[in-house]
């Protein structure tokens, strides 16, 4: 019998009942086996967050699990950023010697990584290429975080050569599978809710990090906490809170970083902190990939949470800002859609202004605003957490691997 260590048992009372006895009785079947995660950077972003918080449950769960991650030149992060903008329906031009630049950078990865597991997963477009290296033995799954529901053709068509040779593929939402010839799953991200970014905090640590960040405690706070990505609309957020700064006093944080394989982030933040430079009340925090207990701290800080993306993998964001109790308000795409329901759990905005005045509606009804987060922590505690994304990760292995 597979010993049950504490850190599993912690989440018994937290996640809904018959979970934990469900996630051993699945490991059960696939004890001693081996899987490897390959993606393309450990800090930054959310694979990287969560498989931070995976692979020491899976290895207590008694399946041996690595984590691997490739590594590329310039030229390299330029084509999968690009990849991954053409993917979400934005127009990129990918040139010849992009497309060369990763397919070497990929078979130069393949001959530094140990793919001996029984299973390998491998986590968005930029080491797709990899499934040159498998070995018959072995199941190889891709497992794709974004949203690419309506890509540009010819990215896809490149790209879908290595995807169909897979044993196959994970997606976030319906809306985003593919016309593949290998089964597809479906498996929502989560979050984990013992995590430095979502545990309980004391009121003292919450004002000690406002107070490092000079934000007044005196005014309804909103927050959008995101990479510096033009996907999340950093833009539009300060377009919407000056809408709302006209009729009430508030104050903006917009918090974030990036990760080591964007390489658009900084331009970005530069362009976000020209437009906010002339307003004192606008908080721009560029944040490093461990400031778990700043970010816990601003939403948990909140009157309102945004994700005012307009595309949209999932958005951890979001299921964090629910589970701290908060109201959500979010581009009407991707996963947030699934995430939110539409005025029970927060509101779903299609333009700036239907952001500000969903703004302007909860700040002036905070009774609604109250019993919203309630529904939001309850909903997040049955669909996005991590207890639940690893029993569908082991009823999918236990799939793939025909045990």
């Amino acid at each position: 019998m597979i010993k049950h260590k504490k850190t599993l048992e912690s989440y018994r009372n937290i996640a809904p009942p018959g979970t934990l006895d469900l996630l051993y009785k699945l490991a059960e079947r696939l004890k001693k086996r081996s899987l490897l995660h390959i993606n393309s950077t450990r800090l930054g972003g959310g694979v990287a967050e969560m498989l931070h918080r995976h692979i020491p449950l899976f290895n207590e769960l008694g399946i041996d699990t690595r984590w691997e991650i490739i590594e590329g030149s310039p030229l390299f992060y330029q084509t999968t950023k690009g990849f991954h903008n053409a993917l979400q329906g934005q127009f990129h031009p990918i040139t010849s010697q992009m497309y060369e630049e990763y397919t070497k950078i990929n078979q130069r990865n393949s001959r530094k990584i140990d793919f001996s597991s029984e299973l390998v997963l491998i986590h968005d477009p930029q080491p797709a290429a990899l499934i040159s290296k498998k070995r018959k033995k072995s199941k190889w799954i891709w497992r794709c975080h974004i949203d690419i529901s309506r890509p540009q053709r010819r990215v896809w068509r490149f790209l879908r050569e290595y995807v169909s040779r897979y044993d196959g593929a994970i997606f976030s939402l319906p809306s985003f599978a593919q016309k593949l010839d290998i089964p597809q799953f479906l498996i929502y991200p989560s979050i984990d809710p013992l995590s430095d970014k979502n545990k309980e905090l004391s009121q003292q640590e919450i004002n000690s990090v406002l107070e490092k960040y000079h934000i007044p405690k005196d005014k309804p706070l909103i927050v959008q906490v995101s990479r510096f990505d033009r996907f999340k609309d950093p833009l539009g957020v300060i377009e919407a809170y000056r809408i709302v700064k006209e009729y009430n006093d508030c104050c903006l944080v917009l918090a974030g970083g990036s990760a080591t394989d964007d390489p658009e982030g900084e331009e970005v933040l530069k362009q976000v902190k020209d437009a906010a430079s002339k307003d004192k009340d606008i908080f721009i925090l560029d944040l490093p990939p461990d400031s778990n207990i700043e970010i816990n701290a601003l939403q948990r800080s909140a009157s309102v949470v945004l994700q005012k993306s307009t595309k949209e993998g999932f958005g951890l964001t979001v299921a964090e800002a629910m589970w701290k109790g908060k109201p959500v308000i979010g581009g009407a795409v991707g996963g947030i859609t699934v995430q939110i329901i539409y005025g029970e759990t927060g509101f779903t905005v299609n333009s700036v202004e239907g952001c500000a005045y969903r703004i302007r509606y909860l700040l002036n009804n905070p009774e609604v605003s109250r019993r919203m987060g309630e529904k939001a922590k309850e909903y997040t505690r049955r669909n996005f957490l991590i207890t639940r994304h690893l029993c569908d990760y082991l009823a999918m292995m236990i799939s793939v691997l025909k045990l």
